[in-house]
């Protein structure tokens, strides 16, 4: 995430990818003047994708593998369609395969945490990653804890004690699993930036577009892997849900990514981050409507807070 991702791309290492994005019908709103168009409607393909999964009757896992093997289709068809290798080699390719396995370690708790809680709290649990990449960047890379940071860690999770309680005995099993599901998949999501991130370091020759379509490879073949050992099937039966996975794949996975990495060179980043809170929002906002998920007075304003909180983490 998602979104994925999508969740958050302002924070991906493919941020600023554009080099696949002239193969695909979006030239009508190419360019710098159109930027803030793109990144809104990005944010509101992506924030479909939790309905996606939620709709569909397949197990969380097969529809992660769906999401990452029509991405990676789609994406690959876009280099070799304009005669570009796609293969790399060289340095970074072992940082690529950690980053295959994190994406995919994250959509299978994301997934599994949008089966029990719903697709609003496991899409903005999963936007927790903007935490988790601070303290990264305190514990692993020296940086200075900020105060802003140290403001909006607890207040994100005030906020998540409003909307789901602050009794975690009192929450029912599947809830439990749902946020703890969701926890991870900000962990997951954060090792995935931060591997592919060090992969484009090592590797400069090679583009962004490049390296998120070997790791959509990569994250389908585990998927494939993870659904043997779990007994999953990846049989499609329906022809519903089989158009949801191809809804997902395509919105999730290519259009919305490509939609807001070829729009973030020209909009400030305090704008981005504020224009991807859509994502997470319109969640909660899909998930009451087509979902008819009960919120409390209560539970919107720790939604809001957590969400305030998403945006000064993020920053």
């Amino acid at each position: 995430m998602s979104d994925s991702g999508a969740r958050n791309p302002a924070s991906s290492a493919h941020a600023g990818d554009v080099d696949v994005a002239p193969t695909l019908p979006l030239r009508l709103i190419a360019g710098p003047r159109f930027a803030v168009l793109r990144l809104i409607l990005g944010a509101v393909m992506i924030s479909f994708s939790a309905v996606f999964v939620k709709l569909a009757t397949i197990a969380p896992t097969s529809s992660a593998f769906y999401r990452c093997a029509i991405g990676a289709i789609l994406l690959a068809a876009c280099f070799w369609g304009r005669g570009r290798e796609l293969w790399a080699r060289g340095r970074g390719m072992w940082m690529l395969t950690l980053a295959a396995l994190f994406f995919a370690l994250d959509l299978v708790a994301w997934h599994r945490s949008i089966v029990y809680v719903g697709p609003g709290l496991a899409t903005l649990l999963a936007n927790f990653q903007a935490f988790v990449l601070a303290l990264a960047g305190v514990l692993v890379f020296g940086q200075p804890m900020r105060w802003w940071t140290m403001f909006a860690i607890p207040l994100a999770f005030v906020g998540l004690g409003m909307i789901i309680g602050f009794d975690w005995r009192g929450l029912g099993e599947q809830d439990q699993r749902g946020i703890v599901y969701g926890l991870l998949t900000a962990l997951f999501y954060s090792g995935y930036l931060l591997s592919l991130r060090r992969a484009r370091f090592v590797a400069q020759t090679r583009t962004p577009a490049g390296d998120l379509t070997l790791v959509s490879i990569g994250s389908a073949l585990l998927l494939v892997a993870f659904a043997r050992v779990e007994g999953a099937s990846l049989a499609v039966s329906t022809v519903t849900d089989a158009s949801l996975m191809l809804a997902y794949g395509v919105t999730g996975q290519v259009l919305g990514g490509v939609l807001i990495s070829s729009a973030l060179a020209f909009v400030s980043a305090a704008r981005v981050g504020l224009i991807l809170l859509l994502q997470p929002t319109l969640s909660y906002v899909w998930d009451i409507w087509f979902f008819h998920h009960p919120m409390t007075p209560v539970q919107v304003t720790g939604a809001v807070l957590a969400l305030i909180a998403i945006y000064i983490g993020s920053r």
